[in-house]
């Protein structure tokens, strides 16, 4: 069975599944893995150095699938920004039909990608931001409830309440993120008005995913209640796993701690070396509370697999027999 929603009509996939973006975890062989099995996934832009990297990394991904996939492209402010504009042409250069906005204003990257013919989908954690990526001429948002890993902005409005809220007011489609692991998950937002869904913490729990086997096991291991926000004093929300150093930081904020006394714990260069190492305790590591309904290590393909059959038999099963003849 394929669920066909007006998402999987404007990408070009089988189901309404999707693999975002995520740093130092979205690579050629996860993203061909999850598009060999039907689903959309998204290569990081900003987890290769350089433009000509992430040239070869497409291309890479390209030898490992004939299916569409995209690239995510992560816009947020820095000392040094990143040179996203070469980043940007890398990506039309290479052919890249779909991406994945995030961050501050990307107007202008938008602009220059509908000019090439790309679809862009722009990640969002409310419903005013969201309407403000429509207007900008976006063609899908993604709408991250507070559950999710990663930044879930500062509102602190789940998605029961945010998915629905956004499906009343948007008229692009509009795929769910936050707190989504399995068919419960996916069936749910489609109730409430998503045309698909997107999974981070769930996919980094896959054979294909290249992060090291312990911080996988380390992610079955974990239950809802193992994450933390940090900054949030700092109003810039991170929901990470749970472990020494994100107790170290929190406490940290408790006493007043600006950005610069935290800044060596939570150094990129540490989160990096969590996934490569497998020490949990190495750095911050983005996971979401999702982590509490995932409990195997499957492959992408069986991963999708097994989450359409189960919806198929939650919405033509249990859910029909509550409709009264």
């Amino acid at each position: 069975m394929a669920l066909k929603t007006r998402f999987t009509e404007l990408v070009g996939v089988e189901h309404p599944i999707v693999q975002g973006g995520m740093q130092w975890v979205g690579r050629a062989e996860l993203v061909a893995a999850v598009a060999n099995a039907g689903g959309l996934g998204f290569i990081t832009a900003l987890t290769q150095p350089t433009p000509d990297a992430l040239r070869e990394e497409i291309a890479r991904c390209r030898k490992l699938t004939d299916k569409p996939f995209g690239v995510n492209l992560t816009i947020l402010p820095a000392i040094n920004p990143p040179p996203y504009a070469e980043y940007r042409q890398a990506i039309i250069d290479s052919g890249v039909k779909i991406v994945e906005t995030a961050g501050n204003k990307p107007q202008e990257h938008v602009d220059e990608f509908k000019k090439h013919g790309v679809v862009v989908i722009h990640k969002c954690t409310s419903v005013r931001h969201g309407l403000s990526a429509e207007r900008m001429g976006v063609d899908a948002i993604s709408i991250d409830g507070f559950e999710c890993a990663g930044h879930p902005g500062e509102d602190d409005v789940p998605g029961l309440i945010l998915i629905p809220a956004a499906a009343d007011k948007i008229k692009i489609p509009m795929i769910a993120s936050g707190g989504i692991g399995d068919a419960r998950g996916l069936v749910a937002a489609l109730a409430l008005g998503a045309e698909g869904v997107n999974m981070g913490t769930r996919f980094m729990c896959t054979k294909e995913s290249p992060i090291h086997q312990a911080i996988k096991e380390q992610i079955v291991a974990n239950d809802e209640r193992s994450t933390d926000l940090i900054f949030r004093t700092m109003h810039n929300t991170s929901r990470v796993a749970k472990n020494a150093v994100s107790q170290q930081v929190v406490a940290l904020e408790r006493q007043g701690a600006k950005f610069e006394d935290v800044r060596e714990l939570v150094a990129g260069v540490r989160g990096r070396s969590v996934y490569e190492v497998g020490d949990n305790d190495a750095g911050i590591w983005s996971a979401g509370q999702i982590q509490g309904l995932i409990h195997d290590i499957p492959s992408c393909a069986d991963l999708i697999s097994r989450m359409v059959r189960e919806a198929e038999e939650i919405i033509q099963g249990r859910l029909a027999k509550f409709v009264a003849k």
